[in-house]
């Protein structure tokens, strides 16, 4: 009889549990639904992507882990497994979707799989994937003609690489070896790969090992926000006088500077510094490389190259990211007469040039022209960026909105004042923004600066979506 009493409150009491958990779920479903009408909506779209039947997030991090290299990092504490692309959507396994605002890393500029750059690669993969630079084909010359018509000045001699970090690492060893001199000059906080020679051109700690790296000297970075002399792009530019007579012999091999720096956060130079330090580079015997890896290809919507903001022609143009949409393409465009130094020895590069990466760049040059997206990019960009500043007026969070176009920075700080970074909570943000449906990017320095380099084809419908989402998670902070 105990036993049966003993049991049969047992029971009651579980009962009582049960109802209480229910009751709970019911409260929390009511929330949810409530604040689901609250959450900005996805702008509609009409794709879906096919069934997804490969391995799980779990699985291809478990991989990960095992073969991969360690240095390999992902964003987010649950990080998204991508397996469908389309225009400027990305979708997860679960066939969700997300607005993609980081673009790959400021890399895809038609769009994910835009059809008129599918179409060329499986033409062309399906006549020739590979041959050589040594045999003929159409494609690379095709593709290095349309390329030069978009230069200014005698910018009109193409040698293709696989990458950004290989097209600088060119460009530094041409303008050593047409020079004669050893000295090159970056600028802090510059990003330009992260081989040897562009290590050392590199000038943030976290992108730079303890290895040998010489004959570069960094200059003090022209940040109109960070920096000592505010907007005044001639002061910062005296400077890079001061390396060139007390660093060197009073001649160098040139200067290598991004129009706005990507991972640096998308620091915008000082207006008239590019100027004034092309002044002083010139009369010490030096060539100017203009590093357009990230900024070029019409991203900065204003110009198709960024370095045109500031009213200068280069002497060596470097590109990779959003010159092939996706596709591994890098390249280097110079002078006849600068391009002759190469002629001094046997320089080669296997996949350079190959005829399915150059058919790609082609056609995406196409897709920019033919759907105006560096329009589409001024417009689109300049639209996203008054919005972003009206964040800024609302959340004393935001230090900075700076950049161009479709390469937005948003700085996040503690102190408006000190400029104190808000790294962690820019990482709160970026992932509630992630489980909002937007996917950004993140870097500068301190890791506070939101990087926003969508698709070209962005629309401002996407523009809203991506301010509301952060105006939301910024409001439940």
């Amino acid at each position: 009889m105990q036993r049966f009493v003993v049991g049969r409150v047992s029971q009651e009491k579980h009962f009582l549990q049960w109802r209480r958990s229910l009751s709970q779920l019911v409260q929390n479903k009511a929330s949810l639904q409530e604040n689901d009408l609250l959450l900005p909506k996805m702008p509609p779209f009409d794709y879906s992507p096919p069934p997804y039947n490969g391995p799980s997030a779990a699985d291809i991090l478990q991989k990960r882990k095992q073969y991969l290299s360690p240095s390999l990092f992902c964003f987010y504490n649950q990080p998204v497994n991508i397996v469908d692309g389309k225009m400027q959507y990305l979708f997860d396994e679960k066939g969700r979707r997300y607005l993609d605002a980081f673009g790959g890393i400021a890399t895809v500029n038609c769009g994910h799989c835009h059809p008129d750059v599918v179409e060329v690669i499986v033409k062309q993969i399906n006549r020739l994937q590979h041959s050589t630079v040594l045999y003929l084909n159409h494609a690379i010359a095709d593709f290095a003609e349309a390329l030069a018509s978009k230069m200014p000045g005698d910018l009109k001699v193409v040698f293709f690489t696989n990458s950004g970090t290989e097209a600088n690492e060119l460009a530094m060893m041409m303008a050593r070896l047409y020079t004669g001199c050893n000295d090159i000059i970056s600028l802090r906080n510059a990003y330009h790969g992260n081989a040897a020679g562009t290590m050392g051109a590199t000038a943030q700690r976290v992108w730079k090992f303890n290895v040998v790296q010489t004959g570069v000297h960094h200059a003090i970075n022209p940040d109109p926000y960070r920096g000592m002399f505010g907007s005044d792009g001639e002061k910062y530019a005296r400077d890079v006088q001061d390396l060139i007579d007390f660093g060197t012999s009073g001649h160098v091999a040139g200067f290598i500077s991004e129009a706005i720096q990507g991972v640096g956060g998308i620091v915008e130079l000082a207006p008239g510094y590019l100027p004034a330090v092309y002044s002083s580079i010139k009369k010490a015997g030096g060539l100017f490389i203009a590093d357009e890896v990230q900024c070029g290809f019409a991203r900065t919507g204003s110009h198709f190259w960024g370095f045109e903001s500031q009213g200068v022609v280069p002497d060596i143009v470097t590109m990779a990211k959003g010159i092939g949409n996706g596709i591994p393409l890098g390249a280097v465009v110079t002078t006849p007469e600068i391009a002759e130094v190469l002629t001094r020895r046997n320089y080669f590069n296997t996949f350079g040039g190959n005829p399915v990466c150059t058919s790609a760049g082609h056609a995406v040059l196409k897709v920019i022209e033919k759907e105006k997206l560096q329009e589409n990019a001024n417009v689109v960009g300049s639209y996203l960026k008054e919005r972003l500043l009206s964040l800024k007026d609302k959340y004393e969070i935001i230090g900075d909105v700076r950049g161009r176009g479709l390469m937005l920075g948003v700085e996040f700080v503690t102190d408006r004042k000190l400029k104190t970074p808000a790294n962690v909570e820019i990482l709160h943000v970026m992932d509630q923004m992630k489980e909002m449906g937007v996917l950004v990017g993140k870097g500068g320095f301190y890791g506070n600066v939101f990087r926003i380099t969508p698709p070209l084809c962005f629309t401002k419908e996407d523009a809203d979506f991506l301010v509301d989402v952060m105006d939301y998670a910024m409001s439940k902070m």
